[in-house]
């Protein structure tokens, strides 16, 4: 039987403005190339694997098919490209239906657009972005390995796999709602308009909601574990806001429904807020939030950023975020390996 496994590989990732303003990692499309030909050559720890490939417009996916070992089948999925977002939510989708799991190398961003349409289809996700919190970097043949294990069912994904929780954010203007969807950091910043996309300045940060939290990680959710650690698997999240001058919303931006809050005078944390910065941020209130729970900004001018990035502008709004406990099934690659090495699936004799 056929062990369809889908590959996401993002162009894009790796290579935005934090390399020339912090000490943030490149990943050029040759460095992924070669991640990705690791990750077809971990599939052939299992008998007749096909990829089923997204594919892009800088002939990246084409020479990964070309380096395909022998015995791994590829084909393209048939998508019209758009050089965005898009075209990784519209392959998953493709696999949520015709994979049996999925390899993406990405960054945050690349995951959550994958998990926004990928079901329950269990995934890898391997860093090649900026600030990542949910993709790691694991060796592409060991990855490889890992979805091979789970999609041909040699571990059970029941098993293998956690749910990692997401954000819902409504952003309301007058009778207009925008439905937006993170999945790691949603966040509330004190910028006119989008620009560099990146957030290279924590003093831009307002506040927001994070699914996972720890000292260990990088930016909103690296700000948020100086005070309290919420593995990626726990139900909820944590909401906070940060002081700022006056904090009175005078800056534009306010924070509402913050009953039970940790209040009083601000608590300061240090965070490594981006690659090579480790900044001392001074926060005015934070909270555990039940999931579902809601956590509301009153926003005269701002942008929201989600993953990293600032993505959304918004004027004379309300932007309401609450952890769901919604998101993708991570394939944990070292717990399946070890099921794997137990159950003596690496022994020839």
């Amino acid at each position: 039987m056929t062990t369809a496994i889908g590959l996401v590989v993002n162009p894009a990732a790796g290579r935005d403005i934090r390399r020339l303003t912090g000490g943030a990692s490149v990943s050029n499309n040759y460095a992924k190339r070669r991640t990705a030909g690791c990750v077809l050559a971990g599939l052939t720890l299992v008998d007749d694997a096909e990829v089923l490939v997204m594919p892009d417009n800088t002939g990246l996916a084409g020479r990964i098919v070309d380096d395909a070992p022998d015995g791994v089948g590829t084909e393209f999925v048939d998508m019209t490209v758009t050089a965005s977002g898009q075209d990784s939510r519209t392959a998953a989708a493709h696999f949520a239906e015709h994979a049996d799991a999925v390899v993406v190398l990405g960054g945050d961003g690349t995951t959550r657009d994958v998990a926004q349409t990928v079901d329950d289809v269990p995934v890898v996700s391997i860093s090649t972005g900026t600030n990542n919190v949910v993709p790691t970097p694991v060796d592409g043949t060991v990855a490889g390995a890992a979805a091979a294990l789970v999609g041909s069912g040699a571990v059970p994904a029941a098993e293998a796999t956690t749910r990692h929780g997401t954000i819902e954010v409504d952003v309301v203007r007058s009778e207009e709602t925008t439905v937006i969807r993170g999945l790691a950091t949603v966040g509330v910043l004190d910028r006119p308009f989008v620009g560099t996309r990146a957030i290279l300045d924590p003093s831009d940060i307002v506040g927001g909601v994070v699914s996972r939290s720890s000292p260990a990680e990088i930016g909103l959710s690296g700000i948020a574990g100086g005070l309290v650690t919420h593995r990626p698997d726990d139900p909820g999240g944590v909401g906070f806001r940060l002081a700022r001058e006056g904090d009175d919303g005078g800056d534009g931006t306010d924070a509402a429904g913050a009953a039970d809050a940790t209040t009083g005078p601000a608590t300061t944390v240090r965070a490594i807020t981006v690659p090579g910065r480790l900044s001392a941020v001074d926060v005015a209130e934070h909270r555990v939030l039940d999931d579902g729970e809601d956590y509301v900004f009153e926003v005269d001018r701002g942008v929201i950023s989600v993953d990293g990035e600032r993505e959304h502008e918004v004027r004379n709004g309300t932007v309401r975020l609450r952890p769901v406990s919604d998101g993708p099934r991570l394939v944990d690659v070292e717990a399946v390996l070890e099921r794997a090495a137990d159950d003596g699936r690496f022994r020839l004799g």
